[in-house]
């Protein structure tokens, strides 16, 4: 892959940008674009890992993807520094290290822009309806393998690719290098053949309703295809919007972890100091006031360097990664991955295994599941597949006008599933919890 190629600055259905300003890139611009979208907005009442946090102090997905974006921009520009000065022609074009940055910013902005309410356990729930759903069940029926498949494995990846596809959300719109960068796994979920050796494969980043999207940008950036099938390498961009993430959730889960008191200061002190290794000083750690400010202190000094030890990881096999031989997450090859190996566990134990986490997610389970019952069956029934009752009907004219007019334009079974699946998963935890008790019958409207 090339460098020039892979930094495009066009949008889909665009051969060209001629109206950048000179106050903003166009990969600035995608940040802007994604920051005022109403799927990014919702994520301030989506799980990151606590659910429906009272404390003020407690990620959400809106304050996690924002600290991401951020990690992100200092690892793009970090990194493009030594692309700039490594392949002068870069320069020559008008590009810069900040475009790098700008890219990995917003990509790493939106990169749980598609997650349901409940965080992993929502993507699961969706998951499960169809394959264990009466209605599920019956859809399959109906549908081709490669559609199933999406339907059976949803992917919160795949939903946020669609997401900037929806006709209502045009305006949203991203340059090829952003989608790229943004877009984890490269292929489709249906494969008959599949890599497991290569992370980007683990997964899927695109439905079948957006295949032909990826190809396109694909095709504009000159990415590597693996095979005949829809599967490609990542974007070189797309393992420092993966580090990101990765360094955000290891070091600041753990933070939130010992402000709520579930793991110990003392542990998390110790675990944030073995990350640092020579560089932690605990005397200057006494001068700072307070357990959670020492705790802040220590985390950022760890990102610090985990930014680093990224950085010097790409920089070291940039080559393979454009032949698209590297394939593997940038913290799996740092100095600290064994350290940062322990704190996963200490958070799995204390954190994602808590019983709070946990409870909510019976409740994810049972809420989405029932949603999409009501919602998919009266949708489906407007189509005339199934005799329409008042009941569903009514149903179905609670979803917005938008949603509506999609399903009784389209025949296809498949893209009601998604029309619905957009509805639900785009809703925030409490929305999901409020509209679920209206329609069950356990609240009525106003009541709180």
């Amino acid at each position: 892959m090339n460098w020039l190629k892979l930094l495009n600055p066009n949008r889909l259905g665009q051969s060209t940008n001629t109206n950048q300003s000179t106050a903003r890139s166009f990969f600035e611009q995608d940040y802007d674009r994604i920051i005022f979208s109403h799927p990014f907005r919702r994520l301030q009442d989506k799980t990151q890992v606590v659910p429906l946090p009272e404390e003020d102090f407690v990620h959400t997905r809106l304050t996690h993807s924002l600290e991401v974006s951020v990690v992100g921009r200092s690892l793009g520009k970090k990194v493009g520094e030594s692309i700039v000065a490594k392949y002068p022609e870069l320069e020559n074009s008008g590009f810069s290290s900040f475009d790098f940055g700008a890219i990995v910013a917003a990509a790493s902005l939106a990169h749980d822009i598609g997650n349901p309410p409940f965080g992993h356990s929502g993507e699961d729930a969706i998951s499960a309806f169809f394959k264990s759903s009466q209605l599920g069940k019956w859809i399959q029926s109906q549908v081709s393998v490669e559609e199933w498949e999406d339907l059976t494995h949803f992917e919160g990846n795949a939903q946020g690719f669609r997401l900037f596809h929806r006709p209502d959300n045009r305006g949203i719109k991203l340059t090829y290098s952003t989608l790229a960068a943004f877009s984890k796994y490269p292929r489709t979920a249906h494969l008959f053949e599949k890599d497991s050796s290569r992370k980007s494969q683990k997964k899927y980043g695109f439905f079948q309703t957006e295949k032909h999207y990826f190809e396109e940008l694909a095709n504009e950036l000159g990415l590597i295809r693996l095979s005949n099938e829809m599967s490609w390498v990542r974007h070189p961009l797309t393992f420092l919007v993966e580090a990101a993430d990765d360094i955000c959730y290891h070091v600041i889960d753990l933070e939130d972890g010992c402000r709520l008191g579930w793991v110990t200061f003392e542990q998390a002190r110790d675990l944030l100091a073995n990350v640092l290794g020579e560089s932690y000083l605990p005397e200057k750690l006494e001068k700072t006031k307070g357990k959670n400010e020492k705790i802040a202190y220590l985390r950022a000094l760890c990102i610090n360097k985990l930014i680093n030890e990224c950085a010097d990881v790409f920089n070291n096999n940039e080559e393979d990664i454009l032949t698209g031989k590297f394939d593997s997450s940038l913290l799996s090859q740092i100095p600290s991955k064994r350290v940062l190996r322990d704190i996963i566990d200490v958070s799995v134990q204390k954190i994602y295994r808590s019983h709070l986490v946990l409870e909510t997610e019976v409740v994810g389970h049972r809420v989405l599941e029932g949603l999409l019952d009501e919602f998919l069956g009266a949708s489906i029934a407007q189509k005339g597949v199934e005799e329409s009752s008042k009941k569903d009907l009514t149903v179905f004219r609670l979803l917005p006008e938008t949603y509506q007019e999609l399903i009784t334009d389209t025949a296809s079974l498949y893209e009601i599933s998604l029309i619905c699946i957009d509805y639900i998963s785009g809703m925030t935890d409490r929305y999901a919890i409020n509209l679920y008790r209206k329609l069950k019958g356990i609240s009525l409207p106003g009541m709180k």
